[in-house]
């Protein structure tokens, strides 16, 4: 486990480093990226970091022994599982997704998870997981702001340039089925026509800064 120890100190200081050569508030003052263990096996938290258990209303000995994914919210959970698995079975070494925590007050906030397996002589022997919030997102997300997986789908591809035809190909509905849903995105966000719905979107926060394709943040998908 000093090597898992070794990997986190080199990569929290690296990101003080870069946060500080940006100009960020993450930077001497206030590092901003927080640390744990996991295990490859079954990805329960091994051991954190007394900030990174704070981002979940814990103590890092309340939160050792959880499973990850508990504390998280994502728009495509099996995704976020997938990749984790690509990780402990060594098809990949490093991701990054756009997740949603969890505390247990309710409290939630939008945060960069980086995920990166430590190998050993026997294949994967830990997981490092890099946490950097992003936005405290408050209290849950009231019903009306909240998408259904397929709306955001939608949006995303409208606000991509997709047309109805790579839509319906794409989420695997007609052409009758997009024209329905967008519909119903126009109406809800008061919009006359695809270009203002997409505006009014990014307008209302819905969408990840910064990110092409498109995203919607998990913390307004159901």
């Amino acid at each position: 486990m000093s090597v898992v120890t070794t990997s986190i100190t080199a990569s929290s200081t690296a990101d003080e480093k870069a946060a500080a050569g940006r100009g960020e508030p993450g930077g001497p003052r206030r590092r901003r990226t927080y640390t744990a263990h996991a295990s490859p096996k079954d990805l329960t938290i091994t051991a954190a970091e007394t900030e990174f258990a704070e981002q979940f209303g814990s103590s890092p000995g309340e939160i050792c022994g959880r499973e990850l994914c508990e504390l998280l919210r994502e728009g495509s959970p099996a995704r976020l599982r997938h990749r984790f698995t690509d990780l402990s079975e060594g098809r990949s070494n490093r991701f990054t997704e756009r997740v949603t925590g969890l505390s247990d007050s309710g409290r939630t906030f939008c945060a960069d998870l980086t995920a990166t397996a430590v190998t050993g002589p026997a294949g994967p022997a830990g997981l490092v997981i890099l946490l950097r919030p992003v936005a405290d997102t408050g209290p849950p997300r009231p019903r009306d702001q909240m998408l259904s997986a397929l709306d955001a789908r939608v949006l995303e591809g409208v606000a991509g340039g997709a047309s109805t035809v790579q839509l319906a190909g794409r989420l695997y509905l007609s052409r009758q089925g997009v024209e329905y849903r967008v519909g119903l995105l126009l109406r809800r966000f008061d919009a006359p026509n695809r270009p203002a719905l997409v505006a009014r979107a990014h307008a209302s926060g819905l969408f990840a800064a910064g990110q092409w394709p498109p995203r919607v943040l998990p913390e307004f998908v159901e």
